[in-house]
């Protein structure tokens, strides 16, 4: 599976020339006026992965193929969004079609670009956003939950929206549906007031070691865990260098990770994801898993053949894979394990499957 993020905020926050940076690409408008970015442009990423090159080098693989993970730029939504203002309503129906939420706040002072507010205010600003995305599902919620549609809604879907909209009118904090209800639900659900977050604080060249007094009032009321700083500025200029450039540069302004990174990072601690793989002569591969996930279901990632005639999985550890330079090793050294249905799938296992056809 594939994880797809939507960048999300105010226009002219720096929306597109992120994505510009994330994607290495000029696919997205990146103009100093609101709605340059009309439909969503959507760019694949590999997510990079040193465990895969090892293992690709083991097992002297003819290719190497990355999981890869989904961004979407999505166009600045106002105040009224969830009326129509702004083209409000296009945009907010392409939010319910992403995995996670990236919020991109604006966190930097310039007479250059133009703000659709009249001061830097993070905290206001997404504000904004949550309230129109929370408006848009109240509205939904009540045309759902109207008697002539209740009948077409199974009792554990109606359930969820009913907790729902008992929140939103009474100003009650939704993410408490997580603790009650199944993943799945709540996914089915479309609401978009219950996305996993990612807050990115967009800041100028100088306060991306360190941040400023605007990340700094933010992380005081949002904190740290699903907080990231980045400039991206310095994301599209990272981008035009070759790799010993590139080091070289970050080392010089302080910055250990890309903002990529950083992303994809924490894009797999808020969705609860892992990475499994298969590798061997033809080829190294990473798959993307949910946390908790049996080997049956990891097996129907490759095809769906898969989980349907699984019998066993052959597995290994990375640490052990690469300590025994590979299958045969591994095998001999005991450290080779046949695991069955119930198996919860590890992060870092190397997995081959057995299968009837």
């Amino acid at each position: 599976m594939s994880f797809k993020c939507g960048i999300v905020g105010l226009p002219n926050v720096g929306k597109s020339t992120l994505f510009n940076a994330l994607t290495n690409s000029s696919k997205a408008q990146a103009a100093n006026f609101p709605f340059c970015t009309i439909d969503p442009n959507i760019g694949v990423v590999p997510v990079p992965d040193e465990r895969l090159d090892q293992l690709s080098k083991v097992s002297t693989s003819k290719k190497k193929i990355n999981t890869t993970i989904s961004f979407v730029d999505i166009a600045g939504l106002v105040k009224g969004a969830s009326k129509g203002e702004g083209l409000g309503n296009k945009f907010l129906s392409h939010i319910r079609e992403v995995d996670a939420i990236v919020h991109m706040i604006r966190c930097f002072d310039s007479d250059d670009i133009q703000n659709v507010n009249p001061t830097v205010d993070p905290i206001r600003d997404l504000e904004i956003i949550e309230t129109e995305m929370m408006l848009a599902d109240l509205d939904s919620l009540q045309k759902r939950l109207e008697k002539n549609n209740k009948k077409n809604i199974d009792e554990d879907q109606l359930k969820v929206l009913e907790v729902a909209l008992d929140c939103i009118n009474n100003n009650k904090n939704i993410e408490i549906l997580h603790d009650e209800f199944e993943k799945k639900l709540l996914n089915q659900s479309g609401l978009l007031s219950l996305k996993k977050k990612i807050f990115v604080c967009n800041v100028d060249e100088g306060s991306i070691e360190n941040g400023n007094k605007y990340t700094d009032t933010f992380i005081k009321k949002y904190g740290k865990n699903n907080t990231l700083i980045v400039s991206a500025d310095i994301e599209n200029q990272i981008n035009q260098l070759e790799n010993k450039e590139k080091e070289n540069y970050m080392q010089m302004i302080g910055l250990k990770k890309t903002g990529l990174d950083m992303l994809i990072q924490k894009g797999y601690k808020v969705l609860e994801l892992n990475t499994f793989f298969t590798s061997g002569p033809e080829e190294t591969r990473a798959w993307t898993i949910q946390k908790n996930c049996k080997a049956p279901k990891a097996a129907a990632e490759i095809h769906t053949d898969f989980e349907k005639g699984f019998i066993k999985a052959e597995t290994v550890s990375y640490d052990d894979f690469i300590f025994s330079q590979g299958w045969v090793n591994s095998k001999a050294n005991g450290k080779m394990r046949l695991e069955g249905k119930d198996y919860i799938v590890k992060d870092g296992d190397v997995l081959n499957f057995r299968f009837n056809t």
